[in-house]
């Protein structure tokens, strides 16, 4: 057993409300200048939608993620060394500007110095920001907003097509009145990284102290093989310089001990970040099981419990500091996922092992449960509707449990049962026993899950220990020195000093 520790990511789907204000500050601090225009590290999606990329969980067309041979061993969907070899000048499974979009800016000076006496009010036309000619706005990264031109699109979802053609007929005929969530998206920072091994130069790389995935700029030869091979499309290529760019996890805050700026400034607060403690001998084993509905326990049991004595020891004795096996003790991430269990990856049958974990959308059920004449504050009629509503539990299976529709079906009614324990025990001292029996969790468990997900506290949602004291001085001279900042490479965001020392 050798026990590794990893920055990982929840987000609670109840809370998000489309407000982007992660997506612009991300774009702000990573991707605001020349040959990133396209580029957002962080993104919000309304599902069902096609997303961002269009079409990215295609694989059939992309080719992205891992899958087993026939000998049952784990290889890349985009081929072996060989294969890729042979398209490196020309690989035909990369996604397009128009797959992407095509950014636009406006000339607004013609606002302001645009002769009076004018018979019709002037306006602004949108101009491509790649090529400055005149074009029209048909696509962008959140033009699916709030279910928006989903009568056009949102039928060719993926998640859709895959669900049995009776349940995907009724999501295209009812969707628009029962079923939508926003779904935040940056990097999954992988265990098992499909970018890492398919990069040609080696400059795709896993860090080992924090598992942040991240480009050595001065490595990377514009070989674009990382953007295919990622399934979830979050490796992007800047057009001016030639090189690979993505999520960095912000970790320059990371090392400060500070959340990433997506976090730090999230309206709905529905983003939590800490440790997770892992055992590296059981990755491979782990994403290699045959079913791809048992990758998600399987990827549960390569997590180690930080309040087990002898994981305790092993992470000492691999010669992480005490700060952060005492910080992997008091994760909220390891609560959510190992603890509660009421977390799921993102598609986890792409065998990368994602380390950004969601907690599915309950609000949906509670409308539909309202909508068909049952109490929505009544836990048994709550879970008869979830088991009624097919649809959406099929699609969130087809999002977060490979299709497994039980497994989200138990999370969602481990939510139901938390909310009508709570609303019981605050308005009239209750204690419903046969709740908690139904889900297999004490009073003591539901209501720490309910501070966690409805009223934690800063100091609660993110909990980051600072880097390595052994590599804190060098981190210190980097920053000090004259051009000495990481991300100050050409055509890079080139965080100040201070920034990237943990001090704004």
């Amino acid at each position: 057993m050798r026990i590794r520790a990893q920055v990982a990511m929840v987000m609670n789907l109840d809370k998000c409300i489309g407000c982007h204000t992660c997506s612009v500050t991300c774009k702000q601090t990573w991707t605001n200048r020349e040959g990133t225009e396209y580029v957002w590290f962080n993104n919000v999606e309304t599902k069902p939608g096609i997303g961002y990329p269009k079409h990215y969980e295609d694989q059939d067309r992309w080719h992205g993620g891992w899958q087993l041979d026939g000998r049952g061993r784990l290889t890349l969907r985009s081929g072996g060394r060989l294969k890729r070899l042979t398209r490196i000048f020309a690989n035909p499974d990369l996604p397009s500007i128009d797959d992407y979009y095509e950014p636009a800016t406006f000339d607004k000076d013609i606002l302001v110095s645009a002769p009076g006496g004018l018979n019709d009010t002037p306006v602004k036309r949108p101009h491509s920001a790649l090529t400055g000619e005149p074009m029209a706005v048909e696509w962008g990264a959140n033009w699916e907003d709030g279910l928006g031109g989903a009568h056009e699109r949102a039928d060719r979802d993926p998640n859709i097509t895959r669900m049995p053609a009776e349940a995907a007929a009724k999501v295209r005929f009812e969707f628009e009145k029962t079923f939508m969530f926003h779904l935040p998206r940056i990097c999954e920072h992988c265990l098992n990284p499909a970018c890492v091994s398919a990069c040609p130069s080696g400059a795709m790389y896993k860090r080992e102290e924090d598992g942040i995935v991240l480009v050595d700029q001065n490595r990377c030869r514009g070989w674009r093989m990382c953007v295919s091979a990622c399934p979830y499309k979050k490796v992007y290529v800047n057009h001016a310089t030639g090189k690979a760019e993505k999520c960095t996890l912000c970790f320059p805050r990371i090392e400060a001990g500070q959340p990433t700026i997506c976090s730090e400034t999230c309206v709905g607060r529905l983003r939590y970040l800490g440790l997770v403690l892992y055992d590296e001998d059981a990755v491979l084993a782990a994403a290699s099981v045959r079913d791809e509905r048992d990758l998600l326990d399987a990827q549960r049991d390569v997590f180690c419990d930080p309040h087990d004595p002898a994981v305790r020891q092993a992470a000492r004795d691999a010669g992480m500091p005490e700060e952060w096996v005492e910080a992997a003790k008091r994760s909220p991430v390891w609560r959510l996922i190992s603890e509660y269990r009421i977390a799921l990856p993102l598609h986890p049958e792409y065998r990368t092992l994602p380390m950004v974990w969601y907690v599915p959308p309950l609000s949906p059920v509670l409308d539909a449960a309202g909508a068909a004449g049952r109490d929505d504050t009544d836990a048994d009629d709550v879970f008869h509707t979830i088991r009624d509503l097919r649809i959406p539990v099929e699609y969130l299976a087809e999002l977060f449990t490979a299709g497994d529709a039980d497994a989200a079906a138990g999370v969602l009614m481990k939510l139901a049962a938390m909310r009508s324990y709570m609303r019981a025990r605050t308005l009239d001292g209750t204690v419903a026993q046969d709740l908690l029996d139904s889900i297999g969790m004490t009073a003591e468990q539901v209501e720490s899950m309910y501070r966690l997900l409805a009223i934690a506290k800063y100091d609660e949602r993110y909990v980051i220990p600072t880097a390595y004291s052994k590599d804190a001085a060098a981190l210190e001279a980097q920053a000090a020195a004259p051009g000495g900042c990481s991300l100050d490479f050409e055509g890079g965001p080139g965080l100040p000093v201070d920034l990237t020392r943990g001090r704004s």
